[in-house]
């Protein structure tokens, strides 16, 4: 990966996800972004920066959960199906 691509940890404004980040990091880092949001204060192209990081990372974190789903499920039905033999 070249030094010009960011992680998901990295302030608004980054363009490619790092693909080892994890949903806790993605996590963490929304749940400070909207802490930010919240506090107020401000300018509009700070908060409208940071509107939109949050909305990346909350796209990342629902990649991740819908993949953790599929494996929950893979998994409930290999179970089934082993219980059915």
């Amino acid at each position: 990966m070249s030094s010009s691509k960011t992680s998901d940890t990295v302030p608004a404004g980054s363009e490619e996800p790092d693909p080892a980040a994890t949903y806790e990091l993605a996590r963490d880092e929304l749940a400070a972004v909207v802490g930010k949001l919240e506090s107020g204060g401000l300018s509009l192209d700070e908060s409208l920066a940071l509107w939109e990081r949050g909305e990346h990372l909350a796209a990342v974190c629902t990649r991740f959960l819908d993949g953790a789903r599929e494996r929950v499920e893979l998994a409930l039905q290999r179970s089934a199906a082993a219980d059915r033999e």
